[in-house]
């Protein structure tokens, strides 16, 4: 397995910033244009999700790491929530709800995933250095 030594490497977080960056160019439609706090809202959730996985790979150890993931995937299911929002509100069409609902999805389950091989790697060597 190769070594990845900067965030940017990272398919989660290549995943959660296409997800932020079509989240930006849907609120920027008309329909949101009066709804300050939920576009802003959305934003700030959005925009949480790789924030948190970078700020998480900088730190020094695969706790802190685990906790941002942790972090990211909430961010990820508050902005699933708040898709939905907009969508009953017809702020956003079924089309655009639906891929962004999708990628939500995809990136929680990206970041679960993720977040159980770093336990994994991290129990197997305690399991290693406990021998």
């Amino acid at each position: 397995m190769a070594t990845i030594n900067k965030y940017e490497d990272l398919e989660v977080w290549k995943l959660s910033m296409d997800l932020c960056l079509e989240v930006y160019n849907a609120t920027n439609q008309e329909q949101f244009s009066k709804d300050f706090g939920l576009k802003d809202q959305i934003r700030r959730c959005s925009v949480s999700i790789p924030s948190n996985i970078a700020e998480g790979f900088e730190r020094d150890s695969t706790n802190q790491f685990l906790y941002f993931l942790t972090i990211a995937k909430g961010s990820a299911g508050e902005l699933r929530t708040q898709l939905i929002i907009a969508s009953r509100l017809n702020y956003i069409d079924s089309t655009q709800f639906e891929l962004l609902v999708n990628k939500c999805i995809e990136t929680e389950k990206q970041l679960g995933g993720f977040k159980n091989y770093l336990i994994k790697i991290k129990n197997s060597k305690k399991q290693v250095v406990s021998n």
